[in-house]
């Protein structure tokens, strides 16, 4: 608790998955947690459990693919709860599509939310990290950084792409007491593909398992992956830089249905 108590954290995408869990976890921790994502009605729904779980939390909408909507949501975030000290980027999607039949605006806008909004929401908040000489920016990447799959050239390149930030932070930030981390997620219990049409979920597990990057359906829930960011989060900035966290699915295994 010592190393969380009080300390107020932007979770982007907080409004399901990988982000709601964080959100969760932080919180229980004794973390002030700012929420950001498009979906208002699952961010208030979100704050009013961690609230009535003891927490302290505060809902904003958020579009990290906007530079305008990150300003607009920072200063609201730090009005309401304070200087922010930690950051976990952790918004993403990705439209699943070969290269030569993708659309150019899908393409964009995944490189944008993917890429683009990582950068645009660090770069906002480092100044007032190394004001107070102190913080934590973490990314959430996927294993798609170093394992590429095919139908998701944009978002394999976007998150190689903010593992690559992530490395050029640490060294522009050593020594203010700001870190710049990595959480490299495998297989994840998440909304990540729901809606998509079952013949080309088929079509796309075919093509992973042809190239070895699917080995089974075997997944782990997103609080898994919570733990492992709140880990990285609470390690007194005395002791070391946690720079890399790989979180593959493990134990027994917890089979998904094909479409």
């Amino acid at each position: 608790m010592s190393e969380a108590a009080g300390r107020v954290v932007v979770v982007t995408g907080a409004s399901s998955g990988i982000g709601a869990a964080t959100a969760v976890e932080l919180a229980g921790q004794g973390f002030r947690v700012a929420l950001g994502a498009r979906r208002q009605a699952r961010l208030e729904a979100l704050a009013k459990r961690i609230a009535d779980e003891g927490g302290v939390a505060f809902a904003h909408p958020l579009d990290v693919s906007k530079p305008e909507s990150i300003e607009t949501f920072y200063q609201a975030a730090e009005s309401e709860l304070g200087a922010v000290e930690v950051l976990v980027n952790n918004a993403g999607l990705y439209i699943l599509s070969r290269l030569h039949e993708a659309r150019v605006e899908d393409l964009r806008y995944e490189l944008e939310v993917n890429l683009l909004g990582p950068l645009w929401m660090s770069r906002r908040a480092i100044p007032g990290m190394l004001a107070q000489g102190s913080g934590d920016l973490v990314f959430v990447s996927s294993q798609n950084a170093v394992d590429a799959r095919p139908y998701q050239a944009a978002y394999t390149a976007a998150k190689a792409g903010i593992e690559g930030v992530a490395r050029v932070l640490a060294m522009e930030l050593e020594g203010t007491g700001v870190r710049a981390s990595v959480v490299r997620p495998g297989p994840t219990g998440s909304e990540f593909g729901a809606g998509y049409d079952g013949a080309l979920m088929r079509e796309v597990l075919e093509a992973w398992k042809y190239w070895g990057v699917q080995r089974n359906l075997h997944w782990m829930p997103a609080e898994a992956v919570a733990r492992a960011i709140a880990k990285i989060v609470t390690t007194p900035l005395e002791e070391s830089h946690v720079s890399l966290v790989e979180v593959m699915p493990g134990g027994r295994k917890k089979e998904i249905p094909q479409p």
